[in-house]
């Protein structure tokens, strides 16, 4: 034995061995019987946090089958702690119910799942975090996680994980990434076992404990859960129309110029527009950057955008682009919105384009409760993205369903007004008062400038329901902003 390699010499250092080379036990296989077998590996325990991501969207199967043998187990006081939540998850509703499950935490919540929560069925208040929060939580240690399960489309043996390819292929794995660095075991759950190495590595091995092979971790189709075309509505085209208008006379349409758009009827409408000025115009974009759908994959290869940076695919289209063209490109969570010193793909935004339950006279945006106080979302990246893009555009109809969508004061704050600079209705553009440059441009292009106030009436004149948000009563979840702060308390329905 070398002095090196001593007792003496390796006093103090735990469990540090002479290195002897590689053996069984460290070489080979990662593959277990099944999600039992992973409990069993993982030591999972009463009050545990798992983690899931919403890759599959409203095809996912993966968090409901976990949690049907963490029940089967007698597991009790759960925390899920999902990058978000869809209808197809309705199972998680009995879990909470039988005290599976006690504790919910995520960027977006929808379907039977909010409506429990809603209701009150869930013992500890819900915490609904932004995106870029998500992934800064983790990272600081605010949201630790014991076991992170990640739906992978095809894996192999040793754990390297693909999102391009199999019958579940989802492209883009950018929510699991924030989750794997620092959760406690990673257990990749998959229905495409392929020999090593998996082709198309989006997670490598040494991000991964454990591999279990299911019969299927969900329905590609599920990833396909909202409108992800133009808008051919009147009024919505109209909103589209000025909303490209405003960009132009923005004066950030040039070369170089970066976008993000949600997967909404008026967001692509918007986009389509933005793509004829910038035909015209001779102008290329950087990047496009977010969800990324069908239409932003048409968009880079007409030559508008250099690249899409991509977190996640909103739709096939969006998938098969990211298994075969080199520019469209992955992101983490954390690379896409976490806040801090390192950066964030939402400070380079030179606009973004959202959308808003309800946004009121200072500029709040509630996209987290609709008007009759259920919750039915959450920010996801929304809050991100205003808060790092040059210029952050709502747009949103007068009224829809009967509800005004600019009120004196939203039912939850999701996204602070100080965040917001523009309001694009069919009834007019209204300015934040902090934007007086960006008013005098618009003023100066001819575009219809109305104080939001003057909007607000107008909506509250068009309405036939009156909005129920509840001001009192028990709380059920928590609105955290990017920083782990409180935006807003969500009371019972």
């Amino acid at each position: 034995m070398t002095q090196e390699n001593s007792p003496a010499v390796l006093e103090g250092y735990g469990d540090l061995r002479p290195y002897r080379g590689n053996t069984s036990e460290t070489v080979g296989s990662k593959l277990l019987a099944d999600l039992d077998a992973a409990y069993d590996a993982c030591d999972v325990r009463d009050g545990a946090t798992l983690s899931f991501h919403h890759h599959l969207r409203n095809g996912d199967a993966v968090l409901n089958m976990v949690l049907a043998v963490a029940e089967k187990r007698g597991l009790k006081d759960l925390h899920v702690a999902a990058s978000s939540i869809f209808p197809v998850h309705e199972s998680l509703v009995g879990f909470i119910a039988r005290g599976t499950v006690t504790a919910v935490s995520a960027g977006f919540i929808s379907g039977p799942v909010a409506e429990a929560i809603s209701r009150g069925k869930l013992p500890k208040p819900a915490v609904l975090r932004t995106h870029g929060g998500r992934a800064r939580a983790i990272a600081v240690g605010e949201l630790p996680i014991d076991v992170a399960f990640v739906a992978a489309p095809a894996a192999d043996s040793l754990g390297n994980i693909s999102g391009s390819i199999g019958p579940r292929a989802c492209g883009a794995l950018g929510y699991p990434k924030a989750d794997i660095g620092k959760a406690r075991n990673v257990v990749a759950v998959t229905d495409t076992l392929v020999p090593f190495p998996v082709p198309q590595i989006e997670i490598d091995q040494q991000s991964v404990d454990w591999v279990v092979s299911v019969e299927s971790i969900g329905d590609a189709a599920g990833i396909l859960s909202g409108i992800t075309r133009p808008t051919t509505e009147p009024v919505g085209l109209e909103i589209a129309r000025r909303t490209a208008a405003v960009i132009e006379a923005s004066g950030l349409l040039v070369s170089g110029f970066s976008l993000q758009n949600g997967a909404g009827g008026i967001s692509i409408a918007t986009a389509d527009e933005l793509a004829r000025f910038m035909t015209d115009a001779g102008i290329k974009g950087s990047f496009a950057a977010g969800g990324i759908t069908g239409f932003h994959v048409r968009m880079l290869e007409a030559g508008l955008f250099e690249a899409l940076l991509d977190v996640q695919c909103f739709d096939l289209a969006a998938v098969q682009s990211y298994a075969s063209n080199p520019r469209h490109l992955g992101m983490s969570a954390s690379v896409y919105a976490c806040p801090g010193a390192r950066g964030a793909v939402v400070d380079l935004l030179d606009t973004v384009v959202l959308g808003a339950t309800e946004i009121d006279t200072d500029f709040n945006v509630n996209v987290t409760t609709r008007s009759d106080g259920m919750i039915n979302g959450g920010s996801g990246g929304h809050a991100d993205t205003a808060a790092g893009a040059r210029l952050t555009i709502i747009t949103t109809r007068l009224t829809a369903a009967g509800f005004a969508k600019v009120v004196d004061r939203v039912g939850t704050v999701t996204t602070p007004g100080e965040t917001v600079d523009v309001l694009v209705t069919e009834g007019g553009i209204a300015v934040n008062p902090r934007r007086g440059d960006l008013a005098e441009r618009l003023r100066t292009a001819g575009l219809p400038l109305r104080n939001i106030a003057d909007l607000q009436r107008d909506a509250a004149a068009a309405a036939t329901r009156e909005a129920v948000h509840p001001a009192d009563g028990r709380i059920v979840a928590v609105s955290e902003y990017r920083d782990g702060t409180v935006t807003d308390l969500v009371r019972q329905v």
